[in-house]
């Protein structure tokens, strides 16, 4: 290469750094979704969007911008192109806000042998062996009562206050060979000791039911008294609450060459993050102007356990949201719209795995670096075509990002997404892709840097150029 060659690859390398950088940055500050929700809120305001509620009239305007949320932990932001009248297309990339954890369940106080742990519930297909021996907290949200009022407080405890030790191998022999932990009996984490706590004369076993309606009857003291110091408030006001766990350490860039992030809740923050801030950069120029599409993130909930929910992608948020974006045109504008408009359904994907490289279809064999994954499925478990697939490529390659077609094995099960439910839904035409990442559903997962830079620059150019594109369409 020569001098210049190199400087714009050095360019290039400090820029996909940067943005990862500020990726991992993101996943340090959301380890619930209602954590995700609000970071995208502070991001949404600091670049210009108004939070709009869906209890109110709206009045969008051309080439403003706008968000609205469900539940706090769903949320639709979009921009309204300046040559938009109702009728015309929906722009959008899908992703969801939640990732397979451990939840505090509704009664958690448990005492064994003379320990104080919390009993939790799997929320999602965790990889559920991966939560032994890490350094764990609670995160989510609080219903507090506050005089008249109960308000919704955000809480993180930013340390580690929980763990599930491993059984020694010197008890279980075996587990090496078939280590298969019950799931109810065996991954309750250890929040304390009766004698440091002082409670070991009147712990109550964990068979005894708890009938009490106040928080401190349900959750040991200990857990509520940490809640409450980081809230500000007292034991009383805490009406309830809803806490994922997540591990304390944070996310990093790593390897040898700095190629690599090593982060929990990859699935499905990497799009979140990505689609968010695709749509942001898209609306940082005059394209926003000439767009005759509304430009639209929607980040739903409850995705790993099905969308099946009010702020899930099976409910009808989004529908209800394009209709309302759809008033004032004919009395069939939404009818119009929806062929004119194009999902992204944006989750992870498998990238083939050194060690179990048998696993992948012999053709299709996704590497890190080598782009955005474009996912098809005969079965219907992606909703991708032969037409959305002609139209991402001919964007990615006005914006220079490279793509890996994805299918699994004849004899191997597949995933699915919100794509195929919301283009059964809606009609909207749908291609299923994501960024390619080891170790999905694990506590740590791993992608490369590079992936977040190209998902960030797709994202970005199918909002500038969809309208285009699929001008030139001829069917």
């Amino acid at each position: 290469m020569d001098e210049h060659e190199v400087c714009s690859a050095e360019a290039a390398s400090k820029e996909i750094l940067a943005t990862a950088k500020q990726f991992t940055a993101f996943i340090n500050k959301t380890p619930s979704p209602f954590h995700v929700v609000d970071e995208c809120r502070k991001c949404l305001v600091a670049a210009g969007f108004q939070e709009i509620k869906e209890t109110e009239t709206w009045n969008v305007e051309p080439t403003k911008k706008y968000f609205v949320t469900r539940n706090q932990s769903t949320l639709v932001a979009f921009a309204v192109g300046g040559n938009y009248k109702p009728g015309n297309g929906f722009s959008i990339v899908g992703a969801h806000t939640d990732s397979p954890c451990l939840k505090v369940k509704p009664v958690s106080k448990r005492t064994r042998s003379g320990y104080l742990q919390v009993a939790v519930a799997c929320y999602g297909g965790g990889t559920w062996h991966t939560w032994f021996d890490r350094d764990l907290t609670v995160a989510g949200r609080v219903i507090v009562k506050n005089g008249n009022k109960l308000e919704h407080r955000l809480v993180h405890i930013d340390r580690p206050i929980l763990r599930v030790p491993n059984i020694a191998i010197h008890l279980q022999r075996d587990m090496n060979e078939k280590f298969s932990p019950n799931k109810e009996s065996h991954l309750a984490p250890i929040l304390a000791t009766c004698v440091q706590s002082g409670l070991t004369s009147d712990a109550k076993s964990s068979e005894e039911p708890c009938c009490s309606s106040s928080q401190t009857g349900k959750h040991h003291p200990v857990l509520m008294n940490l809640l409450c110091e980081e809230l500000g408030v007292t034991v009383d006001q805490v009406m309830d609450f809803e806490l994922c766990l997540a591990d304390t350490q944070p996310a990093a860039i790593g390897g040898a060459l700095n190629e690599f992030i090593f982060a929990p809740r990859l699935d499905n923050l990497f799009n979140a993050y990505s689609g968010m801030q695709g749509l942001i950069k898209a609306c940082s120029n005059e394209s926003l102007l000439n767009d005759p599409n509304i430009r639209m993130v929607s980040l739903f909930d409850n995705e790993e356990v099905g969308s099946e929910s009010a702020q899930g992608a099976q409910s009808t948020f989004q529908e209800l949201v394009l209709r309302r974006l759809s008033a004032g045109g004919s009395s069939t504008a939404f009818e119009e719209a929806v062929p004119k408009s194009y999902l992204l359904s944006a989750d992870q994907g498998h990238a083939v795995h050194p060690n179990y490289p048998e696993k992948h279809e012999d053709q299709h064999r996704p590497l890190l670096h080598k782009g955005i994954l474009m996912k098809f499925n005969a079965n219907q478990r992606y909703a991708s075509t032969a037409v959305t697939a002609a139209i991402l490529r001919e964007i990615a390659s006005r914006v220079g990002v490279p793509l890996q077609d994805f299918i699994v094995k004849n004899d191997s099960p597949c995933g699915s997404t919100i794509g195929p439910i919301l283009s059964a839904k809606l009609g909207i035409p749908t291609m299923d892709i994501g960024g390619p990442q080891l170790s999905m559903h694990s506590i740590r997962e791993m992608c490369c840097t590079s992936s977040v830079d190209q998902a960030e620059k797709l994202y970005k150019g199918f909002f500038e150029f969809y309208p285009e594109v699929f001008a030139s369409l001829t069917l």
